[in-house]
C-alpha cells in the first residue's frame, strides 16, 4: 500500500469514527477530504455515494430487526427522491463533456449543502424543541398535506444527495422531525438510514455509469471506515454533544464557506 492509498484508509478510519460516535453522516465529512486530496469533484461525489450505500447498508437489517423503521414513510420519501436523483443524473450526463463546468456545478452544490447541514447540525436541538412544542396545534397537518410534504422532502434531499452526496443524513433527519415530531427518535434514525441506502445507490450507480467513480479508492475508504464506526459507536456518549456539535458544524461551516468563494 504506497502512501496515498494509506492516507485513504486513515481518512476513512476517521470518518468512520467520528460516524460512529456521533451518528453525523459521512458525506459532510467525506466529499470535502476527498476533495482536499486533490480528487475531482464528480469523482469524488460518485465514490462516496457508493461509499454511503454499502456502510449504511448494515444499518437496514439492524434497525429492521429492531422495528425501527416506518416504512410507509420510507415509501413516501423515495417516491420523491429516486425520480429526483434520475432527473439530476440525466442533467449531468448533459454536463458530462463539459467537465469544467460540471465541477463547478458540483462544488457550488456543496458548498450551499455543507452551509445547511452545519446549520442543521449547530440548531438541530432548537429545531426539535419548536417541532415537540407545536406537535398538537396549528402546526399539524392533515394527512394528505403529510404525505406530499414528505413526497416534496424526498424530492429536494434526491436533488441535494445526487448533486452532492450529502444532506441524507443530517438535514434528512431534521426534516423528518419536523414533519413527524411524535415519532420516536429510534424510528426516525432507522426510517432515515432505510431511505439513504436506496438513494445513495441509485445515485452512486448513476455517477458510475458516468464514470465518475473510483474503485480501488472505494475499496481504501472502507478498509478504514470500517472498524472507525465499530471503534466511534462504543465511545457514543464520551464526548458532549454540546462540545462536539458546535466543533463539527463550525468546521463544515469553514469548508462550504472556501467552496464558495
Amino acid at each position: 500500500m504506497d502512501v496515498g492509498s494509506f492516507g485513504f484508509t486513515i481518512a476513512g478510519l476517521v470518518v468512520g469514527f467520528i460516524v460512529g460516535m456521533t451518528g453525523v453522516g459521512g458525506g459532510s465529512l467525506m466529499t470535502p477530504i476527498l476533495l482536499w486530496f486533490g480528487i475531482n469533484p464528480a469523482t469524488a461525489v460518485g465514490t462516496d455515494l457508493l461509499y454511503a450505500a454499502i456502510t449504511k447498508g448494515g444499518g437496514i437489517w439492524v434497525h429492521a430487526r429492531n422495528k425501527n423503521i416506518d416504512w410507509k414513510i420510507t415509501g413516501l420519501l423515495s417516491l420523491g427522491s429516486v425520480p429526483a436523483a434520475a432527473l439530476t443524473l440525466w442533467f449531468l450526463s448533459t454536463l458530462h463533456t463539459d467537465t469544467t463546468a460540471l465541477n463547478a456545478i458540483i462544488k457550488q452544490g456543496l458548498a450551499i449543502v455543507l452551509i445547511l447541514t452545519a446549520l442543521a447540525i449547530l440548531f438541530k436541538s432548537r429545531l426539535q424543541a419548536f417541532a415537540s412544542r407545536h406537535a398538537g396545534d396549528h402546526y399539524h397537518l392533515s394527512d394528505r398535506s403529510l404525505n406530499t410534504l414528505t413526497v416534496i422532502t424526498g424530492v429536494v434531499l434526491g436533488i441535494m444527495v445526487t448533486l452532492t452526496s450529502i444532506g441524507a443524513g443530517a438535514l434528512g433527519t431534521v426534516a423528518l422531525f419536523l414533519l413527524y415530531p411524535f415519532l420516536a427518535t429510534r424510528r426516525l434514525v432507522g426510517t432515515e438510514i432505510a431511505h439513504a441506502v436506496p438513494l445513495t445507490l441509485v445515485a452512486g450507480i448513476g455517477h458510475a455509469g458516468m464514470g465518475n467513480m473510483d474503485w480501488s479508492l472505494l475499496g481504501y475508504l472502507l478498509l478504514g471506515s470500517l472498524p472507525g464506526i465499530y471503534l466511534g459507536s462504543h465511545l457514543t456518549g464520551r464526548i458532549s454533544d454540546r462540545v462536539l456539535r458546535p466543533c463539527l458544524a463550525t468546521m463544515l461551516l469553514l469548508i462550504g464557506y472556501k467552496l464558495a468563494f
